[in-house]
């Protein structure tokens, strides 16, 4: 089973993006957009899960954001992955993520004790908005999302979702989540 464990933005900061982004999405036909409904800032990402150490997963989660407080956040300026002038992802800027990083390594090693191996290099709080078919110059759109500031928002809670991959090519993968953890610290 693929999972992720992420934080959500508010509907509010989903809407304004989208707003923004919206007379743009036909302007480069090699661009593949994300779903607005499946935004979200990745905490940790596990590949294959085992399916008897999801619950693990969870309770660490849990336990995880129940010490960690709620924080403020908000999507501006962009940039690519693995860089600009190779892009294969196109990503939104996370204002304040840096206060996540504490959160994310706390997930990840929850992830890793439970037995769920995380991937990824280090934590960068981003909200990825689509992917290149083929490594891409992409300097123009890293401009045009620097030009973007969204509205805050409060992060409260941590999502572990199940991520199903397609059965079709073309289509995105179906997102489940799994359980909602509340952050409680002060």
């Amino acid at each position: 089973m693929r999972l992720f464990v992420a934080v959500e933005p508010s509907p509010e900061a989903v809407q304004h993006l989208e707003d923004f982004l919206e007379s743009r999405l036909g302007a480069d036909p090699d661009l593949r957009w994300g779903s607005p409904a499946q935004w979200h800032v990745t905490l940790a990402f596990m590949g294959s899960v085992p399916e008897h150490v999801v619950e693990d997963v969870v309770d660490g989660v849990s336990t995880v954001a129940a010490r960690s407080a709620p924080t403020e956040l908000g999507i501006a300026g962009g940039g690519c992955f693995p860089d600009v002038t190779r892009a294969r992802v196109l990503w939104a800027g996370v204002g304040g993520g840096e206060s996540l990083a504490p959160l994310a390594r706390g997930v990840r090693a929850a992830a890793a004790v439970a037995g769920a191996a995380p991937e990824g290099g280090p934590f960068r709080p981003h909200v990825t908005l689509g992917r290149f078919g083929r490594p891409t110059e992409a300097t123009r759109w890293v401009r045009v999302l620097d030009a973007y500031a969204g509205p805050t928002w409060t992060a409260s809670e941590v999502a572990v979702v199940a991520s199903h991959r397609p059965r079709e090519r073309g289509h995105r993968p179906r997102h489940e989540v799994l359980a909602s953890c509340p952050m409680r610290g002060a």
